[in-house]
């Protein structure tokens, strides 16, 4: 239990740990407080508690769009870092990776903009702004969904180089300093990237959600689907930080 404690104190105490134990909080809130608040011929106290529970959703995610105004030179120093990707050995990759950076960085001054209209700090209508972010929010996801296929397909042949590479040691074939790959690496790297696709496919069906009506399925998302999506992306994400722990 202590060891428990401790771990969670940790994981709050660093900035990222503390935005994905929110953003969790946030959408589990959302969830069950759209489900508890469709109950209101049944139940008028689980409506009250139910809509009790929106509220602090959208509460935490207004503190996560404030704590996001902070985010814009730690995504810049991260593409500085990453340049073109010249370290990547597979260009599709690094491409990918590339635009992935570049909508991501358009994204924190869009959805500062649109927070500070809302706030009425400038007098600009906040409506196209709050599009921006959202399309440039589905456009880093979906890149990084093809990204995420894109390491698949180049793991998964990877693996079948290195498995054949083992029988053929197994006989002999290669001299004996010639080691196989290292297959649960690999198969541990490959689960890691099915959760990434799984996380932004949940992120992006919210996304497309937020989008303006009769875009796909823009505006049809109850609020307990919209909390379970965005439940789903984000223990996805609790996970991926340890993730040695899991796999």
């Amino acid at each position: 239990m202590q060891q428990s404690v401790e771990s969670l104190v940790r994981l709050l105490e660093s900035y990222r740990g503390r935005d994905k134990v929110i953003r969790t909080v946030c959408y589990g809130s959302q969830l069950v407080g759209g489900f508890l608040s469709r109950k209101a011929e049944a139940d008028v106290s689980s409506h009250r508690l139910g809509r009790s529970l929106l509220l602090f959703s959208a509460q935490l995610s207004q503190c996560r769009t404030v704590l996001r105004l902070f985010d814009d030179l730690s995504m810049l120093s991260y593409s500085h870092s990453y340049g073109f990707g010249a370290e990547e050995e597979d260009a599709g990759v690094r491409w990918i990776s590339v635009l992935t950076n570049v909508a991501d960085q358009l994204y924190y001054p869009c959805e500062h903009i649109a927070w500070a209209a809302d706030a009425e700090l400038i007098k600009v209508k906040s409506d196209k702004w709050w599009l921006f972010s959202t399309v440039l929010w589905g456009v880093s996801l979906l890149l990084g969904i093809f990204r995420s296929f894109r390491i698949l397909l180049l793991k998964k042949k990877q693996l079948r180089r290195c498995t054949g590479e083992g029988r053929l040691l197994n006989f002999g074939t290669f001299p004996s300093f010639l080691k196989p790959c290292h297959d649960k690496l690999l198969c541990r790297q490959m689960r890691g990237e099915v959760l990434s696709v799984l996380s932004s496919m949940a992120d992006l069906s919210n996304a497309i959600h937020w989008m303006p009506p009769g875009f796909l399925w823009a505006g049809q998302f109850p609020n307990w689907l919209v909390g379970l999506m965005g439940s789903i992306s984000s223990v996805i994400g609790l996970i991926q930080m340890d993730t040695g722990s899991w796999f």
